[in-house]
């Protein structure tokens, strides 16, 4: 099967003990989960794309962070050395949400152009607008990067897409998914033969998905959608999404990769550095290196 783009999952940070029940709706009492923090990185057709670029952890950054729990962040420019590549080198960011830790790390990376829902960003503007008492929605979000991302907007690098579109780059589509883990939502699908009906999909779900249990209950045997416990949005439409995900790897959910599944490690090939920087390979092209 041929690949044209090579795919890797980069750890930058983790909460050791994170609420099963802020990932699966309705799993209260039992317990908590190792929630690592990851974001994609694709290479190929001449590009270096990522699927979110983290959080910085400086300012609020670092106050979300530590209200969450998350431990042993490491600056993008260190985890990507382990793929061989600097964030210099990263030419388009598809950001699938405004969350501090998917988005808040913007400035690390000068020369990509940035891709996120219209409504995602003019949502968030909204809400920051709104009386204090309606602060839960802010709820992992730090204002500051809304406001470097509008700054992206004046400096000629944001894209902001309206709803679905394919061949963002070749064989790289993005999917709106609105109103459910936020209001602009949105997954990437990358048919790595470039073929319009693709055997070689795989989708990077964002916080549509939080572990496999998600797509297929507690009972592989007799499969259901759970939503995740942390949405903004619709639960309906959470779970109708969940379909489309399914859809589009053809019913394999290994290929829905959700980032923040610490199992990842153990379902593809993966390599902890000695910094503690864990790099999980998905998918290597052509003449392109092993970095596991």
């Amino acid at each position: 099967m041929k690949n044209n783009y090579s795919i890797w999952v980069a750890e930058f940070a983790n909460v050791p003990n994170y609420p099963l029940s802020g990932l699966i709706y309705g799993a209260h009492n039992q317990g908590v989960v190792r929630l690592p923090y990851c974001y994609v990185v694709i290479k190929g057709h001449g590009h270096i794309a990522m699927v979110d670029v983290g959080y910085n952890h400086k300012e609020y950054g670092a106050v979300l962070a530590t209200m969450y729990g998350a431990r042993d962040w490491h600056p993008p420019r260190e985890v990507l050395a382990e793929i061989g590549i600097a964030p210099e080198d990263i030419t388009h960011a598809f950001l699938t949400h405004a969350h501090f830790d998917h988005m808040g790390n913007i400035e690390d990376f000068p020369n990509a152009t940035f891709y996120i829902q219209e409504r995602e960003l003019s949502k968030w503007v909204w809400a920051m607008s709104l009386e204090r008492r309606f602060r839960w929605l802010m709820a992992g979000v730090d204002p500051a990067d809304i406001l470097r991302t509008v700054e992206l907007a004046r400096n000629g690098r944001l894209v902001c897409i309206d709803g679905d579109r394919e061949d963002v780059l070749p064989g790289i589509d993005i999917h709106a998914a609105h109103d459910t883990h936020t209001w602009g939502s949105m997954y990437v699908r990358l048919r790595n033969d470039l073929s319009p009906n693709s055997k070689n999909a795989w989708l990077f779900a964002g916080d549509l998905v939080y572990m496999q249990e998600n797509l297929r209950g507690y009972k592989p045997d007799d499969p259901e959608y759970i939503p995740i416990g942390f949405a903004s949005g619709s639960q309906l439409k959470l779970v109708m999404t969940m379909e489309e995900l399914v859809k589009g790897v053809d019913g394999d959910i290994n290929r829905v990769i959700a980032i923040h599944e610490d199992r990842l490690k153990d379902m593809f090939p993966s390599r902890l550095a000695p910094n503690g920087v864990r790099v999980t390979q998905l998918a290597l092209a052509d003449n392109e290196s092993s970095r596991v």
